[in-house]
């Protein structure tokens, strides 16, 4: 989408990837396994713990609440994160808020990882470290029909765009503010959600032109409510994906690393891509990033 080349330059500024601290290939069934009866010896720091999984019960396909049992957690991302803990041997809650507020908490220790479809960015990693396994599109929600015609970033000029509360969009877009009035056009009408179903509810409510969100967010809004939502655009940003830490948490970081190498090997990622209908090629392979 070339028109969209001078945006895309400037989330790249927000996304700059430092060098993984571990090996990015693909590890083999035979160079790791699931020894859930060694934890004390390979994590003993995590040991006995009962680790604290941060998620937002409003990120479907990522995280939801079974409609069968709404006391139980599912979704690409929880269910991903079970099977590396189970692995591990470690056991593990998860602790269910508003997307905005669970990498806070991390750094704060009142859990021990958020694991809910979150970007890499630079900034993010002078707090957290990072598991990444998959790397991310930008998509645009609005209402059906795309009333506005929002067909690309430069359209917003003189519109309205909701973004999450401090994610690399609200910076991009930002950023988009102050190019669109640079050239003599109208500047973006910027709102804030501090969770994705608050800003659903911003399109739906015609409180903004479009919502710019994680594609597969988008799709699954637009699969479930045809009538109600359409995807404007899709942005393809090269963002990773993965699970963060305190940056002191170094058993924990093993752990996650370990058992998503091991999930990569046996093909648990690539079947709950296709259990959640998402594409397996979106998968990266599981690296530790920081700062």
């Amino acid at each position: 989408m070339k028109k969209n080349v001078t945006w895309l330059s400037a989330i790249a500024a927000v996304a700059v990837v430092t060098l993984g601290l571990a090996a990015a290939a693909p590890a083999s069934a035979q160079e790791l396994k699931c020894e859930p009866d060694k934890v004390a010896q390979k994590y003993p720091k995590v040991a006995g713990k009962s680790i604290k999984i941060g998620a937002d019960p409003q990120t479907p396909p990522y995280v939801f609440l079974d409609a069968k049992d709404n006391t139980k957690v599912i979704g690409f991302d929880a269910d991903l994160a079970r099977a590396v803990f189970d692995c591990a041997g470690i056991k593990h809650e998860f602790f269910l808020g508003g997307w905005s507020g669970l990498l806070p908490a991390v750094v704060a220790g009142q859990i021990d990882v958020m694991w809910d479809d979150l970007y890499y960015t630079a900034e993010r990693a002078k707090q957290v470290e990072y598991v990444i396994y998959m790397q991310a599109l930008t998509g645009a929600l609005s209402r059906a029909g795309n009333p506005k015609k929002v067909g690309g970033i430069p359209d917003v000029c003189g519109g309205r765009a909701a973004v999450g509360l401090g994610t690399v969009e609200e910076a991009a877009m930002r950023d988009q503010d102050g190019k669109c009035k640079a050239a003599g056009k109208g500047g973006v009408e910027i709102l804030t959600y501090p969770d994705v179903a608050a800003g659903f509810r911003l399109v739906e409510n015609d409180r903004t032109d479009i919502m710019l969100t994680d594609l597969v967010l988008v799709d699954e809004q637009v699969t479930k409510n045809p009538k109600t939502f359409a995807r404007a655009f899709k942005i393809v940003t090269g963002f990773k994906v993965g699970a963060a830490v305190a940056n002191d948490n170094t058993d924990l970081l093993r752990a996650i690393h370990d058992g998503m190498r091991i999930a990569q090997a046996n093909g648990t990622q690539k079947k709950l891509f296709e259990q959640y209908k998402m594409d397996p090629d979106l998968q990266l392979p599981a690296d530790i990033l920081k700062e």
